[in-house]
């Protein structure tokens, strides 16, 4: 039993935002109905694939998918759009993610469904939202960051903006649709009544920026990663290469952090650098880079482990994996039969958790 247990989602969204968000409820004990093409979510042919009880998966279908039931419907023929109404006749939640106008056109737009089901929760997640002219721009993540400003600096020090390693519009659309049904779901309880929820990825993204982009929000000049003190302007939070040409950050500016490090490295007279303006650091920047670069990324290691300075290595995703944190908190959690899942960041005190089995497409249709 789960804090969701006895709400049914019917779930037509593919890919990234709205697996992720529906997953969160599945882990939680909501019955994810998801339902699929014939071909299926195009994430279950995705690389790399491992072994989940008697079955193998994509690693991304696997970890966005678990616990859920799988149906496919063709929502262009009446036998496929009459199942779909029996099953939105049950349900508390309806997501969808396609481009704005498709799901008018199948039959099964807010009104359509709210017809089925008065009290329904119903969610469209989409790239730019129901309505504007990006309506219909047609957009993945990056191309979201791009307009969004995030992906002009997202850019190394010659400026020259590169590809983000988190999908950060993705993540936050699903966050935020998941944010939102449930909202709208508390408020049912007290009201009667559903909503519709016209959640878009470039809304979702932009708020975030508030920290970065408070020039250009207060109607001037758009921030410089080098002059700004969380993109690369400031001393102490900061990329730097090692001897071994491996990478450690400094991740924290509070003048105490480096007040720690300097007074170990002997150099307290630079402290006032660290407390000048991003962008004024550049002596500062440029001694640290100097010192990391005498000593390899493990000794340093060693040699920050009794000081209270926040500072990191720079892991891969392998290293990270490994660290004995992941198995304190229990991160990663092996499936019956094998593959390994990261554990919900959602989890409540006394509640064991396991994952939910990996449907096979169209296992529930019938």
């Amino acid at each position: 039993m789960g804090r969701l247990s006895g709400i049914k989602v019917v779930d037509l969204t593919q890919f990234l935002p709205g697996p992720m968000m529906t997953v969160m409820m599945a882990d939680q004990g909501a019955e994810i109905i998801k339902v699929e093409p014939e071909a299926g979510d195009p994430a279950r042919e995705q690389a790399p694939f491992d072994t989940y009880g008697d079955a193998t998966h994509s690693v991304w279908f696997a970890n966005l998918n678990r616990g859920k039931q799988s149906v496919t419907l063709d929502l262009k023929s009446e036998n496929g759009k009459t199942a779909l109404r029996d099953l939105i006749a049950e349900a508390d939640v309806f997501v969808e993610g396609f481009r704005p106008g498709v799901m008018k056109r199948l039959g099964f737009d807010y009104e359509a469904v709210k017809a089925i089901r008065s009290d329904i929760v119903y969610c469209s997640i989409s790239a730019f939202g129901q309505e504007g002219a990006l309506a219909h721009h047609p957009a993945h993540d990056m191309a979201v960051q791009a307009l969004a400003g995030f992906l002009s600096v997202n850019d190394g020090a010659d400026g020259m903006p590169v590809v983000p390693g988190a999908p950060s519009a993705d993540l936050a659309a699903g966050l935020t649709a998941l944010s939102a049904v449930l909202m709208a779901l508390l408020g049912r309880e007290r009201t009667g009544e559903g909503a519709y929820i016209d959640c878009a990825m470039f809304d979702s993204l932009l708020p975030w920026c508030a920290h970065t982009a408070g020039s250009a929000i207060a109607g001037g000049p758009s921030p410089i990663s080098q002059e700004q003190r969380s993109l690369g302007g400031a001393a102490f939070y900061q990329v730097y290469k090692t001897r071994d040409a491996r990478h450690v950050v400094l991740g924290g500016r509070e003048v105490k952090f480096a007040r720690n490090l300097l007074t170990a490295l002997g150099r307290e007279d630079l402290l006032p650098l660290a407390e000048a303006p991003a962008g004024e650091q550049s002596e500062l920047i440029a001694f640290l880079r100097d010192t990391f670069a005498t000593r390899t990324r493990a000794e340093w290691i060693d040699w920050f482990a009794d000081k209270d300075v926040a500072f990191s290595p720079v892991l891969d995703f392998r290293e990270a994996l490994d660290e004995p944190h992941i198995a304190e908190r229990g991160l990663l959690v092996s499936s019956a039969g094998g593959g390994n899942h990261i554990a919900p960041a959602i989890r409540f005190a006394g509640e064991d958790w396991q994952p939910g089995a990996v449907p096979e497409k169209g296992e529930h249709s019938q």
